[in-house]
């Protein structure tokens, strides 16, 4: 897989979601490679709730690193 992940640093907390969605989007397509499967799977999920739910818990912890790494916005500037 390319490097696409530099840092953790962003300049906002805004950047900082998108940051956490894109890790989130990452990890699905890491844990399954086949563009395909995810495409067919993508109406699967996109009808549950809990799912969606799911994913957005995912999201979430991914942005409570993302906001521990920038010290929480350097402590709300």
């Amino acid at each position: 897989m390319a490097e696409w992940l530099p840092t953790l640093i962003t300049q906002t907390p805004e950047q900082g979601f998108e940051l956490a969605i894109k890790m989130s989007r990452m990890a699905v397509k890491a844990t399954q490679p086949d563009a395909a499967v995810r495409d067919r799977l993508r109406g699967v999920y996109a009808e549950d709730a809990d799912a969606l739910i799911a994913v957005s818990q995912v999201a979430a912890q991914w942005f409570a690193t993302i906001a521990a790494a920038n010290d929480y916005w350097r402590s709300v500037s």
